[in-house]
């Protein structure tokens, strides 16, 4: 197998970023359009990731927030974002590398975006030239949902990943 000096991989992952970089810009210069809202989740102790104390206790690995009706001061710059939000009734800001961000999902038009990671992408530049890497993947249809949410029906245990109705999440 021939080696990708090209190295297309990046270049489809940083194109991937751009998008959400896209994304993120017009919604802080102009507001969520329509129905818009996201769902990001990002590795909490990501370096450049800055979130407070209570926050990295409550999600020690990964925490995936939801911009839709209530957050604020969002921008966003070339590598990270920023943003304020509540969470339990306390204000917080956060910072968020894009290089943190595991997955975004738009459930307005079931479209997401599945990263790899910085730590993943350190364990892909250890392997072998010619094996394969993980890939930055487009799925349309799987969200990444708050680790706190809840099933209406529990799973089996011999299923693995737990299905979560996204209509729980909506103000009603």
């Amino acid at each position: 197998m021939a080696t990708d000096q090209i190295r297309y991989d990046v270049l489809a992952r940083d194109a991937l970023r751009g998008v959400l970089r896209r994304v993120l810009m017009d919604a802080a210069e102009q507001g969520l359009p329509g129905e818009h809202h996201f769902f990001i989740t990002f590795l909490s102790k990501a370096e450049g990731v800055k979130i407070s104390p209570r926050l990295l206790a409550q999600h020690p690995e990964e925490m995936t927030i939801i911009l839709q009706h209530q957050f604020w001061d969002l921008t966003v710059a070339e590598d990270r974002f920023e943003v304020g939000l509540s969470f339990g009734g306390v204000p917080e800001r956060l910072v968020v590398p894009f290089n943190a961000i595991k997955s975004f999902f738009d459930p307005s038009v079931q479209f997401g975006l599945q990263f790899e990671t910085a730590e993943t992408e350190a364990a892909a530049a250890d392997t072998p030239p010619g094996a394969p890497s993980p890939q930055v993947l487009a799925v349309p249809d799987a969200p990444a949902l708050p680790v706190a949410a809840e099933t209406e029906d529990k799973p089996k245990p011999s299923e693995g990943a737990e299905v979560v109705r996204l209509d729980r999440f909506r103000k009603k």
